[in-house]
């Protein structure tokens, strides 16, 4: 039996117990509605069974359920012995945990399975997942409910939907009106199915820097640091519009606005404030204050200002990190009830001396590694695995209390969802059981939760297309080759890429050819989907190779990198629009028509 996340303890015997005339579920104390809604899913998927309640003894129970035992959150032991299976767990949390583990094993059997002693619980007491719903790509509420099932089955706890402006705030229409914003009935739609599946839904609003999409309106300049933009200091190309709040009273009000309307929707103690990137800070409307303040004291002050806004609101506040650990003394400024995000995404990412100063301040803190996901087209597992492997390791041996996955769309957002579901598998596996996280078959896990194939035929191509990189090395960091090369001027060749001879050149291209052309027939919606996505995926890939032997000599002639963008275009039009909504599929479109002029 495959079990994703792995159990802690789990033991099997050559005895067997029969399912077949075992029909009834015994519930031998009263439980909740949302506790009961499980139980009712569960038993939809296996029509012959039936709910009752006391203590009756006969050979038709499959599963008796009861609370006891030790108070460990999220804990529970599952023993199947011949005449039947007993859960128990100190909590309904731990309950419906279990119910996710027998739910995976009974999808395995036939008439019989192996007796068997599991004893599990969780090593991180939070473990989330955040999903970028602001750069560009908005998920449809059917495609959010679906993930957030296959979470529950992770035994994920913590779901948070990254906003900047894709909330339909009453005032504020200006901001959102292109973007198919979530409005109030879909958070309240959301965080209901969130509740019945034991996952808190956590408001999440960037409330200091990533605010460009307010302040790029003339109405909004009054908030803004650099009203009239300002130089990026990474990659030192001018923006036209600012992206940082200026820290102070009337921003703050701007912030209390938004809280007000926004947090209510919510239940639960946390809100994520963001507060990452404030890019341009002491560069406008703050300059002498942080010439005499020095600018991450600055930051450090308004951070407070706005902990004590989402204070008012019965919050309690959570922040990316990257800005304090510049200054590593700044973080015994912070309030004590504040936690921090500690953010990193590369496999070296120092989570152990960034952890290690969080916990020498006593201050509450997660550690967010994220999917590998975005910048990638296909996805780098490889760095996946380490980063996820590496922020848990020293999370848990510094006293991090909590897990969160980032999975981001910077720059149109251009990988497709299944890229994402290596990093969601490994993500719920470190931050349940980190030790047995790195010996699970991954493409069997990605079929069992998400695509349910006979075969995990596709499960196992997905998983080659995200190693495909690996077969040109380079040191292009936080993205892949072929996501540089695909949106790359065509004016001089990175020094990133000029490592990479042109026969590994080809050997990706015929991999991901291969991997196109592998992809196994079905009659599955969901699964052609996946497939289609995957073709796409490779499609794009191979485009940004072709660009660059294009540039070098020629090796590509432009009349078929015209009708390859056109193709690809029309795909990625379709593919979007079957999980996500059509705001700001237009941005991400001219992301790829802006790659044409370069080779005309």
């Amino acid at each position: 039996m495959q079990i994703y996340p792995p159990p802690r303890k789990a033991s099997y015997q050559r005895k067997t117990l029969r399912l077949t005339q075992r029909n009834k579920i015994l519930v031998q104390q009263p439980i909740s509605e949302r506790l009961t809604a499980a139980l009712l899913r569960m038993i939809a998927t296996k029509p012959n069974l039936t709910i009752s309640y006391g203590t009756q003894q006969n050979e038709s129970i499959l599963l008796r359920i009861r609370q006891g035992g030790e108070k460990i959150e999220g804990a529970y032991q599952l023993i199947a012995g011949e005449q039947g299976i007993d859960l128990t767990a100190s909590s309904e949390t731990g309950t419906f945990y279990g119910l996710m583990t027998l739910q995976q094993i009974l999808d395995q059997a036939d008439d019989t399975i192996n007796c068997f002693a599991i004893e599990d619980q969780p090593d991180f007491d939070q473990r989330g997942v955040m999903l970028d719903i602001s750069r560009c790509k908005v998920p449809t509420v059917a495609s959010l409910k679906q993930l957030i099932d296959q979470f529950a089955c992770l035994k994920i706890n913590q779901l948070q939907l990254y906003t900047e402006h894709t909330f339909a705030f009453s005032r504020h229409e200006r901001v959102w009106v292109d973007s198919s914003p979530l409005n109030s009935n879909d958070i309240l739609c959301l965080k209901r199915h969130c509740n019945e599946r034991f996952i808190d839904l956590v408001p999440n609003l960037n409330s200091f820097g990533h605010f460009e999409r307010w302040l790029r309106y003339p109405e909004y300049h009054q908030y803004a640091e650099c009203p009239n933009g300002f130089t990026h200091p990474l990659s030192n190309t001018r923006s036209d519009t600012g992206s940082t709040l200026r820290p102070n009273q009337k921003s703050l009000d701007l912030l209390d606005e938004l809280y007000g309307e926004y947090l209510p929707l919510f239940d639960g103690k946390l809100f994520n404030i963001g507060g990452d990137e404030p890019w341009e800070l002491g560069l406008g409307w703050s300059k002498k204050k942080c010439a005499k303040k020095g600018t991450t004291q600055v930051y450090v002050d308004f951070l407070a200002r706005i902990n004590k806004l989402s204070n008012q609101y019965d919050r309690r506040t959570q922040f990316w990190s990257d800005i304090v650990l510049r200054q590593p003394s700044s973080l015994g400024q912070l309030p004590k009830d504040m936690i921090a995000l500690n953010w990193g995404y590369e496999g070296d990412h120092p989570f152990k001396r960034e952890c290690e100063h969080m916990a020498d301040q006593g201050l509450d803190f997660y550690v967010c590694p994220g999917t590998s996901s975005w910048n990638s087209l296909t996805g780098r597992i490889d760095n996946a695995r380490k980063n996820l492997a590496n922020a848990a390791r020293n999370g848990l041996n510094t006293g991090s209390c909590g897990y969160l996955v980032t999975d981001w769309g910077d720059n149109g957002h251009h990988q497709y969802l299944p890229i994402s579901y290596p990093g969601f598998i490994l993500a719920a596996c470190h931050s349940w059981n980190h030790k047995a996280a790195r010996r699970i078959d991954l493409a069997g896990a990605i079929n069992q939760v998400f695509l349910k194939e006979p075969g995990a035929e596709t499960a196992e191509l997905l998983v080659r297309l995200g190693q495909v990189s690996s077969l040109a090395p380079s040191r292009i960091r936080n993205a892949t080759l072929f996501n540089r090369t695909l949106f790359w001027s065509m004016r001089n060749e990175p020094s990133t890429t000029q490592t990479i001879s042109d026969q590994q050149l080809q050997n990706c291209v015929s991999e991901l050819s291969s991997i196109s052309q592998a992809l196994p027939s079905s009659d599955s919606t969901n699964l052609n989907l996946v497939q289609d996505e995957i073709r796409n995926a490779a499609r794009m890939s191979i485009h940004g190779v072709h660009r660059l032997l294009s540039f070098r000599n020629n090796a590509v002639k432009k009349q078929q990198l015209d009708a390859d963008i056109s193709k690809i275009i029309a795909e990625h039009e379709r593919l979007w629009l079957a999980r996500n909504a059509p705001g700001g599929l237009r941005e991400s479109v001219q992301h790829l028509a802006n790659t044409i002029e370069p080779w005309r």
